[in-house]
């Protein structure tokens, strides 16, 4: 029986994909279009991953370019400004998701496990007014199977009785190397993968 639910932030609580993507094309709006294109394309497909795995990975696999953790960081936090901006709409929010917690606070033990920037994450659920419903909020740099692991731990908590729900091949990943169920969601392409589908967050309750 499901007691912890843990819950991916993009894609699962916020309808937050177009915006990341349009905040890497602006960031890197002075580099070639045709290179951009190829760090959108490998951030579409793993949703689950930091920002700052996918800023080393246009430099280093798409560039050819070495870059530092300074430069890395300098960068990811250009990235957060913009979205700190952009993501505070609570039009943004996934409905379905947020009644499912709103209604559900007391029954089990919710946590956010994500791949974007731990102090943006925190800033936005405090101005998107959800932070009373969670115990906890976690993000990168820290990956994001660490960040179940450590969770787990220091809530002593089950792996049978605990599950992640996720938008990515990533989410999935990090659910499988803690020996947690996998709840997918938004995302076609894992249903023949997770655990449990969600249609209806019904289905969970």
């Amino acid at each position: 029986m499901i007691k912890n639910i843990l819950f991916d932030f993009d894609g699962v609580i916020l309808d937050s994909m177009k915006i990341r993507t349009d905040g890497f094309r602006e960031i890197f709006s002075s580099f070639q279009k045709k290179d951009v294109d190829q760090l959108v394309d490998f951030h579409n497909k793993n949703g689950g991953l930091s920002r700052y795995v996918k800023i080393e990975y246009f430099f280093k696999r798409i560039l050819n370019e070495d870059i530092d953790a300074q430069k890395i960081n300098e960068i990811a936090a250009r990235f957060s400004k913009i979205m700190r901006n952009k993501l505070t709409d609570k039009r943004l929010l996934i409905e379905p998701t947020i009644n499912f917690i709103d209604k559900n606070q007391t029954a089990y033990n919710f946590h956010i496990v994500s791949g974007s920037d731990q102090e943006e994450l925190i800033f936005l659920c405090k101005k998107l007014s959800i932070s009373k419903y969670f115990k906890s909020i976690h993000g990168s740099p820290t990956t994001k199977s660490t960040l179940i692991k450590n969770l787990i731990s220091k809530y002593n908590y089950q792996n049978s009785s605990t599950a992640l729900i996720g938008d990515s091949i990533n989410d999935y990943d990090a659910a499988k190397l803690n020996n947690i169920s996998f709840y997918a969601f938004n995302n076609e392409l894992l249903r023949p993968i997770s655990n449990l589908y969600i249609e209806n967050f019904s289905e969970i309750e």
